[in-house]
């Protein structure tokens, strides 16, 4: 069977041959996206979703794209779900075993988050079960998996002897017996993404690939900065005002909507410093999804009122009080004022979660991916959002982007993962 991305099982890389891997749960591809600006060349992705999967072709498998998958012709472009990928096309992934040099991925976080309800039974959190199925398939020499900070909290769970189960455990327990296996918590914010977002990551490295004294992550932390000031990222932390302070209406001004009949667009007058400088590298015109929502008068003055408010009493970044929010009629307690001297709270997929740091408004969509450190070539795709029993299903724009691996962070890991495997494969060792 011939594939375009086959590999000799182990052909280290060379000059010519660049180290290759495959995305699971991919998204909208900020994991996969980091991973290419690092060097790598993607082979597949794996996504169910159609909205997020129609980002990722959009962006990173049209031909005109300026970083793309080189996909393998026995697999289809289609949003598929990985229970699905491994039942119709096992033979084919049987036939590259060993040939895919890291999978990455991120089981969906939802049922481990502490936002949500965390039900052990949630079916979301079975489908860790298949991602380690096609690790145990494919044997890539290096697994790496992200996911939110809830993973790593016990579940309660009659299937386990102490009616206890952890999923971060249960995972590295899996892999251990074929990988070398690290863990740590990570904060986003110390790789210059302007927001603070703690993400928890698993590197496992194949047994007989030699690497076993080799801690993934004080490579990664020992690289870091050198990584930073490559990138042109001077200080750390980036704060949510550096990150968008371009994007502004004061600044713009107003445009109609590009694709959505009613609503207007932010226009774009150009970068202001180093960091929208590097999101806006080489880009030209007025970036994509930077559709503004439609307030009403009275919801204009009450965000001016919140605003006003959160800085005078130094409550920026986290959810207003009780107190405030009686004030205010509220009963939605996740709504916070952004602080413009620090990085931005996690992003959520729910758009009216964060207020601007100065104009009574929503994020808009752009502005998420800046906080994500998307650069503004990549266009997202598909509904701006979604609500009701559909939110459980759909992944609109900004659930897309909040789901997204920072691809500053996938970016400065891959390089360090490039670094430890090409080491290894050098003639001196």
């Amino acid at each position: 069977m011939q594939t375009n991305c086959a590999l000799n099982t182990f052909d280290f890389p060379t000059e010519n041959r660049k180290l290759r891997f495959a995305d699971v749960f991919a998204g909208c591809g900020g994991l996969s996206l980091g991973l290419m600006q690092a060097g790598w060349e993607g082979c597949f992705a794996v996504e169910k979703d159609q909205n997020a999967f129609q980002t990722l072709e959009n962006n990173l498998l049209n031909p005109s794209a300026r970083l793309r998958f080189n996909w393998p012709e026995w697999l289809g472009k289609e949003a598929i779900s990985i229970d699905s990928f491994l039942e119709k096309y096992r033979a084919d992934l049987e036939q590259i075993s060993g040939e895919i040099d890291m999978l990455v991925g991120g089981p969906p976080c939802q049922g481990f988050s502490t936002a949500g309800r965390r039900n052990p039974l949630d079916p979301r959190n079975q489908l860790v079960k298949s991602y380690l199925e096609l690790v145990h398939i494919l044997k890539p020499r290096v697994v790496l998996i992200e996911n939110v900070k809830g993973i790593t909290a016990d579940f309660a769970s009659e299937d386990a002897e102490d009616g206890r189960l952890n999923y971060a455990n249960w995972i590295k327990t899996d892999l251990e017996n074929e990988y070398i296996v690290s863990s740590k918590m990570i904060d986003t914010s110390s790789f210059g993404v302007p927001q603070r977002r703690n993400r928890f990551f698993i590197i496992g490295f194949l047994k007989n690939c030699s690497l076993s004294s080799i801690d993934p992550f004080k490579a990664i932390e020992s690289d870091r900065l050198s990584f930073l000031r490559q990138k042109g990222i001077s200080t750390v932390p980036v704060s949510a005002q550096m990150a968008i302070s371009d994007l502004e209406i004061r600044r713009n001004g107003t445009i109609p909507s590009r694709d959505t009949a009613g609503f207007e667009d932010i226009s774009y007058k150009g970068p202001l410093n180093s960091y929208q400088r590097i999101m806006n590298h080489d880009y030209k015109g007025i970036p994509s999804d930077t559709r503004l929502a439609r307030h009403k008068p009275d919801i204009v003055a009450r965000f001016k009122k919140i605003i006003n408010l959160c800085h005078d009493e130094g409550r920026l970044n986290v959810s207003l009080s009780p107190e405030q929010r009686a004030s205010f009629g509220l009963k939605k307690r996740a709504i916070r004022v952004l602080d413009p001297d620090s990085p931005s709270p996690t992003i959520t997929s729910m758009p009216d979660d964060l207020i601007h740091y100065a104009e009574p408004r929503a994020m808009t969509v752009r502005e998420n991916a800046r906080l994500q450190s998307f650069p503004d070539w990549f266009a997202f795709q598909g509904k701006y959002t979604t609500g009701g029993k559909r939110r459980q299903k759909e992944v609109p724009r900004f659930t897309q982007v909040a789901n997204a691996v920072p691809p500053l962070v996938a970016e400065s890991i891959g390089a360090s993962i490039k670094n430890i495997l090409q080491e290894e494969s050098s003639p001196n060792n």
